[in-house]
């Protein structure tokens, strides 16, 4: 299957969550959760957010690359995961979305912790 077409598949499973929308960024499909972007699709691989522990755990174990955008800087909390391994693509992305999604309503609870501190 090529790479658009599952990520389209992968897109349409995940979007059964509301909080979860897809757009474009740049020149490659998104998706985000709470309007944060967890998983991309760039140049035919999939491109995920994770916390960096994982990204390296995922690195070491060689099930995928280290990602840079385009200005030579890697971005430790993300990584590429090419087509020769796109059978993880679908748990990769929902743990992604999971981790994005947690990740976010953490961060809100802290900026509501702080602004009743004010």
């Amino acid at each position: 299957m090529d790479p658009n077409t599952l990520f389209e598949r992968i897109a349409a499973g995940l979007r059964r969550d509301r909080a979860v929308t897809e757009s474009r960024m740049f020149d490659a499909r998104v998706l985000k959760v709470k309007a944060k972007v967890f998983a991309m699709l760039v140049k035919g691989a999939l491109v995920i957010k994770l916390p960096p522990e994982r990204v390296s755990r995922l690195l070491a174990e060689g099930r995928g690359q280290a990602f840079d955008p385009g200005h030579g800087r890697i971005m430790k909390a993300w990584i590429s995961i090419p087509q020769d391994r796109r059978g993880t693509w679908a748990a990769l992305a929902e743990e992604a979305r999971e981790s994005v999604a947690v990740a976010s309503t953490a961060g809100s609870d802290r900026r509501r912790s702080r602004s009743r501190k004010r």
